[in-house]
């Protein structure tokens, strides 16, 4: 049950076309051209199968495919061993397994595509460890047997003998109405729980109760997907990306409701999150999942939250001397970008107010400047993409006052996909322009990684992949102001810093204006030269107030959410602090909110 191999291949089924190529990767190979056929074409698949025991790891066909299909990747000397799971031949493999604990919760943090859904399906019981042998896996019995001496023994005792059962919420939300059908009283009243009416009101369902599944937003899906989890009988509760479409206020809230769960000390918790901040509030340790995305992934021992996310924030982990990235992450507030000394003041905007329906936005007068970004703080509700479609002249205000019409390109916070074709012929139909542009694409493209997906099918894509070409679709556009709806939504950690780099540079140079939505607190700090926040009662009556510096804003909105944050000393990332904790009480005191 372990690989003595010090390499993997890895061949993407979704790039490999041998009918459309000239085999390149079967007649370069020199293992073949001595008659030890490493290289064929498989006669089920129809794609090339490479032996992993032939290869002699010369990385000719890596070089030669026309597709970029395969990849021979060198493992680390000390992952000869203790692989939990592998798909099949020339596939992705998992090493390691995190370690679920009654009556805490474990976070799981790292780059997408490193196995942390793997692992998810495997403690969740939807799927079976193989220890990478594919062709004959091994029966439970080999499995516990495996486990003896570890703390997943008991784990997969309980399991396998029914003691324990799990509930995994999935981590695409947006897919729940294709499946689930009826209102939301209707699909709660099928679930027996003494704590249903309490779990209900703290997930803020209660207005929602006679609402089509299909008719709900982003966050009402995710706050509905988490209360069915919850209400169901079991013992062992798995959240992938649990604050998605989430506000600020909404993720302290549901932090607050998986905190309850551990209360009872017979339940495992186990969660997956790329908000750092939430991350840290919500569990008691972390492991960190690494390796290469969509080849292999390492999953290490636990580690204490702070120590485990600034250690995947440092990208090395000191207990095994493992650098798995080779730079480290920073989350520096605001992060100062040299801008040109002259300010290009394009607009001032009067005090207005908009009617819609029985939803009032005021807006208080303001001014927004060329090559800066504004960051929209509120609740989901508030009115944030009114406020932007009045400045945008898309909508009147109902006094009637005149505003020129702006250009707007806007990224909304639900992606659906419905282009027929490849990454690259949406990009070649859309933003032709900006996609054979030099500037654009040392700026944009390239560092969205996007080159490895440019000819996948868009419908095929997963949820961060999505995110990423529909940042660059709407960076690709042109306009006055650009406008981002929750642009961290389903990326990782990494490639959130990564985007909010590319964003600032991006307006800075282009010398527009964005307004971005994020309820990423780490992210919307990084980012943010103005914020402007949104009071008030969500669909009723709200009131945007006039841009303010990021500290001042920052605080005021922390101070109606009734949370304080502080700064880790080695990384500068947000952290919030436990309720009613000292230092909560002492900030709270000195009316610092946001301490910078």
């Amino acid at each position: 049950m372990s690989d003595e191999l010090n390499r993997i291949a890895i061949i993407t089924k979704d790039k490999c076309f041998p009918n459309r190529c000239n085999q390149e990767c079967i007649k370069i190979c020199p293992s073949n051209r001595t008659g030890n056929l490493c290289i064929t074409i498989s006669p089920e698949t129809k794609k090339a199968l490479l032996s992993e025991t032939l290869c002699i790891s010369c990385g000719l066909c890596e070089k030669k495919c026309p597709f970029g299909a395969i990849s021979i990747i060198n493992l680390p000397t000390n992952l000869t061993k203790e692989t939990m799971h592998r798909y099949g031949p020339n596939s992705f493999k998992l090493h390691r397994l995190p370690t679920p604990r009654q009556g805490e919760i474990l976070g799981l943090i790292g780059t997408n595509g490193t196995g942390k859904s793997t692992a998810l399906k495997i403690l969740a019981d939807k799927l079976k460890p193989n220890f990478g042998n594919f062709t004959n896996p091994p029966d439970w019995s080999d499995i516990i047997k495996y486990f003896r001496g570890n703390e997943l023994f008991n784990y997969f005792t309980k399991l396998k003998n029914s003691e324990i059962k799990a509930v995994l919420k999935p981590q695409n939300v947006d897919m729940i109405p294709t499946f689930v059908k009826g209102t939301v009283k209707s699909i709660l009243d099928k679930l027996e729980n003494v704590n249903k009416e309490t779990l209900i009101n703290d997930l803020e369902l209660g207005h929602l109760l006679d609402r089509k599944i299909e008719d709900l937003s982003g966050g009402e899906l995710q706050r509905f997907a988490i209360c069915i989890s919850i209400l169901k009988d079991v013992n062992v509760y798995i959240f992938d990306e649990p604050t998605n479409y989430l506000d600020i206020r909404q993720r302290v809230r549901m932090g607050k409701v998986l905190r309850n769960i551990v209360k009872d000390n017979r339940k495992y918790v186990i969660l997956v999150e790329h908000d750092l901040a939430m991350l840290d509030y919500m569990s008691d340790y972390v492991c960190i999942l690494y390796g290469e995305p969509g080849s292999y992934g390492v999953c290490t021992l636990p580690f204490s939250v702070r120590e485990g996310i600034n250690a995947f924030l440092e990208g090395f982990i000191k207990v095994e001397n493992m650098r798995f990235r080779d730079y480290s992450i920073s989350f520096k507030i605001s992060e100062v970008i040299e801008r040109d000394e002259k300010k290009y003041f394009s607009y001032k905007y009067p005090t207005m107010k908009k009617t819609l329906e029985k939803f009032i936005l005021n807006v208080s007068e303001g001014e927004f400047n060329d090559s800066e970004i504004f960051v929209l703080l509120g609740q989901n509700g508030t009115g944030k993409t009114t406020f932007i479609r009045m400045l945008a002249g898309l909508l009147k205000a109902d006094n009637n006052i005149e505003i020129p019409e702006l250009k707007i390109s806007y990224k909304p916070q639900k992606i659906n996909p419905s282009f027929k074709g490849t990454v690259r012929q949406l990009f070649n139909s859309k933003i032709l322009t900006a996609f054979t542009s030099p500037q654009f694409i040392t700026d944009v493209i390239k560092p969205m990684k996007i080159d490895n997906i440019l000819d996948n099918d868009v419908k095929k894509l997963s949820g961060g992949e999505l995110q990423r070409v529909a940042i660059i679709l709407c960076l690709g556009q042109p306009a006055d102001i650009y406008l981002l709806d929750e642009p961290s939504s389903c990326l990782d950690a990494e490639q959130r810093l990564i985007t909010a780099k590319i964003i600032k540079r991006f307006i800075l140079h282009s010398r527009k204006t964005a307004f971005i939505v994020e309820h990423d607190f780490v992210m919307a700090t990084y980012i943010a030269d103005k914020v402007i926040v949104f009071s008030g009662k969500p669909g009723i009556e709200t009131t945007a107030d006039t841009p303010q510096t990021l500290f001042t804003g920052m605080n005021k909105f922390l101070k109606e959410l009734d949370i304080t944050f502080r700064n880790d000393p080695d990384n500068f990332r947000p952290r919030i602090n436990k309720h009613e904790s000292q230092l909560d009480r002492e900030q709270k005191e000195q009316g610092k909110y946001y301490n910078s």
